[in-house]
């Protein structure tokens, strides 16, 4: 069993910046693929960023590139996610997602920004930007 829990969250005003983390416990395992991904009031959920094993590979949805980062720590099982220059747009649910199974070389980038590709899930943790 593996669980993923979010850290970060919080109520900022537009401009601001916050740093999310998420944590991985239960067995041991490693993610090929660590992705933040966000549900806003009344939207379906949607991909916000990904990261693979060695990080050599970073996506972002067009909405946050240039704005938020993507980083992990592998040694202490960890993801996170910058976000900087917030707007209203952003509030939102962030969840953590982890894919544990390799993707074949080339074909990542087109499936990092899919929900489904992922295997566990976090709780989410709420951010709230007030303009």
């Amino acid at each position: 069993q593996v669980q993923l829990v979010e850290f970060g969250g919080g109520s900022v005003q537009a401009g601001a910046s916050l740093r999310l983390s998420c944590t991985a416990s239960g067995r041991i395992f490693s993610a090929y693929l660590m992705g933040w991904f966000r549900q806003a009031p009344g939207k379906e959920r949607e991909f916000v960023a990904a990261i693979t094993w060695s990080a050599n590979t970073k996506t972002y949805s067009d909405s946050v590139k240039g704005r938020f980062t993507i980083s992990r720590d592998n040694d202490k099982n960890a993801a996170y996610l910058q976000l900087n220059n917030l707007k209203p747009e952003d509030a939102a649910v962030y969840f953590c997602a982890a894919r544990e199974r390799v993707i074949t070389p080339g074909h990542a980038e087109g499936l990092m920004g899919l929900e489904s590709e992922y295997d566990y899930w976090g709780q989410g943790t709420q951010v709230t930007v007030s303009s």
